[in-house]
């Protein structure tokens, strides 16, 4: 299914190309998020007029980005949590919880969706995790995850 872009999404393509997706994520994220619309005639011409528009929209979503990584970038964040004896978590450090943890420490809104740990935090110890706040603007903070004594 061709459908035209109306914002840069990574790996995908830029604003105004028409490109050619699967029907579903076409239907189901593309077009329901606003972020695409079906490839007609009409609407490429109507794209064509609205480009600058939404490029300066998209600047101006990366100009707020590049604000929130020069305030996160290279930050360290502390988590407390039950461990065994072989230090191994009860459950795991989630992009949810980070989330939480950075709007308390930095009151900064960033969506779990936003986060992606290298790997899973499921033990002690020092971990590097990159942010995605725009599709030409990342971030990297290191999460340290020590042992809570007691049960809270």
């Amino acid at each position: 299914m061709k459908v035209i872009l109306l914002e840069n999404l990574k790996k995908i393509g830029n604003i105004g190309e028409v490109i050619n997706v699967k029907r579903g994520f076409a239907r189901n994220f593309l077009i329901a998020n606003k972020k695409a619309l079906y490839a007609s005639k009409e609407n490429i011409a109507e794209v064509e007029k609205m480009k600058s528009t939404l490029s300066k929209k998209d600047n101006e979503k990366k100009a707020e980005a590049k604000e929130i990584a020069d305030r996160i970038n290279k930050k360290n964040y502390t988590v407390k949590k039950l461990c065994t004896e072989n230090k191994e978590l009860y459950g795991s450090v989630k992009p949810t919880e980070i989330s939480k943890l950075i709007k308390q420490i930095d009151k900064i809104d960033i969506k779990p969706s936003m986060i992606q740990p290298i790997k899973e935090i499921k033990s002690i110890g020092n971990f590097k995790i990159k942010i995605s706040l725009h599709s030409e603007v990342d971030a990297e903070i290191s999460i340290n995850v020590l042992s809570a004594e007691t049960i809270q």
